[in-house]
């Protein structure tokens, strides 16, 4: 059983137990996280139930592991000729859930 859950303006497909990295949600280590907008749910059975745009009545529950910030990204401008370079550096900041159940 699978479900495709969309947070942060992107999209995640999650099974249960799983531990996923997303956007940053802004609640504590620990507590839980209900993500409603599914778009997708496979039961055991592989049928695939898409939404429009999501499903009716289908959320997935998690619970929060922690926070962190990935890998620094380097970003570097350059012009040739004319001098021009600009090296700025990001960090991503992440939330870290596990998927306790998908309720379709």
């Amino acid at each position: 059983m699978y479900a495709i859950i969309a947070t942060g303006g992107k999209q995640y497909k999650v099974a249960e137990g799983d531990i996923v990295r997303v956007e940053k949600l802004g609640a504590e280590a620990g507590s839980a996280f209900t993500f409603d907008q599914v778009l997708a749910v496979s039961d055991e059975k592989g049928v695939l139930t898409i939404g429009q745009p999501t499903v009716a009545g289908a959320s997935v529950e998690a619970t929060v592991v922690g926070d962190g910030k990935a890998k620094k990204v380097i970003v570097y401008k350059y012009k040739r000729k004319s001098g021009y370079h600009k090296k700025n550096g990001h960090r991503q900041q992440y939330t870290e859930v596990k998927i306790e159940k998908i309720q379709a």
